[in-house]
């Protein structure tokens, strides 16, 4: 089933984490999304781990990741 109007399909949850950390970095990220796993010791593996768990902060991420998207989107016109 292809989702055209969803912008998340097909991205993974990794690779969404991955990104952030390379646009923002770990302490910033950690300020832009205030969860422990960002602050504390951040990784990859144990953010994945956190954020597959909770809801509520999975929804934080892939905002905060559209954002992102829609604002490089912006500056390329």
């Amino acid at each position: 089933m292809t989702q055209p109007k969803n912008p998340l399909h097909g991205v993974t949850l990794e690779a969404i984490v991955t990104e952030l950390v390379a646009h923002y970095g770990w302490p910033e990220l950690g300020e832009q999304v205030k969860i422990r796993c960002f602050t504390h010791d951040p990784s990859i593996t144990s953010s994945l781990k956190f954020l597959r768990r909770t809801p509520w902060a999975r929804e934080k991420v892939e905002s905060l990741y559209l954002f992102v998207q829609r604002e490089r989107a912006r500056q390329v016109r």
